[in-house]
């Protein structure tokens, strides 16, 4: 009964034993995780995630590194500036390991020489730099800061994604005299923007006299053009309606003279206009003998008609002398 119970107690830990010694072999590993295994102290392998399988009592997890982005704050510094300012500063590192063998065996502690070597980077970046190009050139300090721990870094297995300044913090009397100096850019900027508006304010006045101007004259010059238009038109229907006229009465005088030709085709009408003609002739001439003390008397009138008229002016004229 004692062997029996000896056998079986036996066996139980024969079977916890290898039970044990399977759960040891079989080795789950996280997603973004890595492993680093040893056998008998000597680097063997890096697991990565899933299952794996080791040898239980030769082989031993040695180091668990994370693979993921890793966000470490870096403690503030008093750094002096190329113009000797004493300025506080502290930032924040983003680094991950890529390589898990270098990570455990290039470094004692990586986590701790990352953050380290970012402050002597960056007080050697601030260092050659004035007060005023630090808030102006925050993103090239950023970037120096990563390149130079990156080229340190590479034998360690990790690499520095980024560096970010958190903060900037010079000495009161400092900071007073940058707010004074701000608030006198600011004011003058005011000037600027106040100057500038009165200037396009005036332009934009002096434009819109100048538009109501052309605008004007160009109303004139419409009104001018079209009372010429108007008046060289009245001009040309008058003298249409005076061509007109003139041809009527041309008409009119040609139709008279034509009439008159056809009755001085008459014998009776041509008597009659003989002597119509020669009462003129005498009225116009007792008019001169008026006027005059010399009476002229043409040679070429012959008629009895023109000696009569002759003697009249004459006995008229005598009287006068």
């Amino acid at each position: 009964m004692d062997y029996i119970s000896s056998s079986l107690v036996t066996t139980i830990v024969i079977v916890v034993f290898f039970v044990l010694l399977l759960r040891m072999a079989f080795i789950i590993v996280p997603q973004q995780h890595a492993y680093v295994v040893e056998r008998l102290g000597k680097y063997s392998r890096t697991l990565n995630s899933g299952l794996n399988i080791i040898i239980p009592v030769l082989d031993k997890i040695a180091y668990r590194h994370s693979l993921k982005e890793i966000p470490r704050d870096t403690a503030a510094q008093t750094v002096i500036t190329k113009d000797n300012i004493s300025v506080t500063v502290d930032g924040i590192v983003y680094y991950r390991v890529i390589d898990p063998k270098q990570a455990s065996y290039g470094v004692e502690n990586y986590e701790f020489a990352i953050t380290k070597l970012a402050q002597t980077t960056l007080r050697s970046a601030l260092g050659s730099r004035e007060l005023d190009a630090i808030f102006e050139e925050r993103d090239q300090l950023n970037s120096a800061v990563s390149e130079g721990v990156n080229q340190a870094a590479e034998t360690w297995g990790v690499q520095l994604l980024r560096y970010e300044i958190k903060d900037i913090n010079p000495p009161e009397s400092v900071m007073a005299a940058m707010e004074q100096q701000m608030k006198a850019e600011r004011q003058k900027r005011a000037s600027i923007l106040e100057a500038e508006g009165a200037k396009a304010s005036e332009i934009a006045k002096s434009e819109g006299e100048k538009q109501s101007k052309i605008l004007t004259a160009e109303g004139e010059a419409r009104q001018i053009t079209l009372e010429a238009t108007a008046k060289a038109e009245a001009i040309r229907i008058n003298a249409q309606a005076q061509a007109e006229a003139i041809r009527i009465n041309a008409e009119a005088q040609a139709k008279q003279f034509a009439a008159i030709g056809e009755a001085l085709n008459e014998s009776n009408n041509q008597m009659a206009m003989s002597y119509d003609v020669t009462l003129k002739d005498i009225d116009a001439k007792k008019a001169i003998a008026k006027e005059s003390s010399v009476i002229v008397l043409p040679d070429q009138g012959n008629g009895l008609a023109s000696l009569l008229a002759q003697s009249k002016v004459v006995t008229d004229r005598i009287p006068k002398i």
